[in-house]
């Protein structure tokens, strides 16, 4: 199979983690339709179909090549793909997704509030990574993004993918659920954004004179992971949900996927709560 046509790579970011966030993993089959075809550190998920095919973040600027190789070591074209979503808008999820574009020519599609962010090639604003800078921040910026609503399901062929706004670690984060099926055994997957509490130094999750208090949306970003239909949880970071133990134990023993676990979710978001209670208990102390 040839590779991706006329694929060129955005310029590296640099970073500490992104050599080691960027190293190759070969892809694998998830469940069903689904694949995992990002790097080691970073999640990129193919969903397929014969009439197109789904893909959920790009990576780095970097990860780009990787990320199209994988397709096609999988079996599949970077053309086909129809659809790129994203988790949230910063430069280690959404990087790579210019270049992806450029072959594949599909639509974008974001919450409004990540189509701001995907549009200028950076976080907005009221991200609390803002202040770390443009230098740090930016990633080569993309256009007629589509926006999407809150709870919208959306379509490629016979794919259905829903998106469940989850803002708090970004203000358009987004958490994604499918059904992937083999044979008559189906299952409920989710992408689940970041969840982490962390930012800049100066930002207040707790509000300030500039912003009020994030901690009630954040909450309900994490009630609604935690109540999310899920047998299988992939996240932005393989690291978040154990991905690499899980494939040991899966190769020690095939006949038993150990991706699968309905409880996942319910302990994503218990780690999430307890994150975010712990800085704002921070915040209060250094008032």
């Amino acid at each position: 199979m040839a590779p991706a046509k006329d694929l060129v790579a955005d310029p590296p970011h640099a970073c500490t983690d992104c050599e080691a966030w960027n190293a190759p993993r070969s892809p694998f089959r998830i469940y069903g339709n689904t694949w995992f075809v990002g790097p080691a550190g970073l999640g990129s998920i193919l969903i397929t179909s014969p009439k197109g095919h789904i893909l959920i973040d790009g990576g780095l600027p970097q990860s780009a090549p990787l990320i199209a190789a994988n397709i096609q070591a999988a079996g599949f074209r970077l053309e086909d793909v129809k659809l790129i979503l994203n988790s949230h808008t910063h430069y280690d999820h959404a990087g790579g997704i210019a270049a992806l574009v450029r072959v594949s020519q599909a639509q974008v599609a974001a919450s409004p509030a990540s189509k701001l962010a995907l549009e200028r090639g950076g976080p907005t604003e009221d991200d609390p990574q803002f202040g770390f800078g443009v230098e740090h921040n930016a990633f080569p910026r993309l256009s007629h993004v589509r926006p999407i609503a809150d709870g919208e399901t959306l379509h490629v062929g016979d794919l259905a993918i829903t998106a469940h706004f989850t803002p708090g670690h970004t203000p358009g984060g987004t958490t994604w659920s499918w059904r992937a099926c083999e044979g008559s055994s189906c299952l409920d997957l989710v992408y689940a954004d970041s969840l982490n509490s962390i930012s800049a130094p100066g930002f207040r999750f707790t509000g300030d004179a500039t912003h009020p208090s994030r901690v009630a949306a954040f909450e309900r970003a994490i009630a609604v992971v935690e109540q999310l239909p899920c047998d299988v949880l992939l996240a932005p970071h393989p690291g978040f949900v154990d991905l690499d133990a899980k494939l040991a134990r899966w190769q020690e023993n095939p006949a038993l996927n150990p991706l699968k676990d309905p409880l996942a979710c319910k302990a994503y978001a218990a780690g999430a709560r307890e994150r975010l209670k712990n800085r704002v208990t921070e915040e209060a102390s250094a008032k």
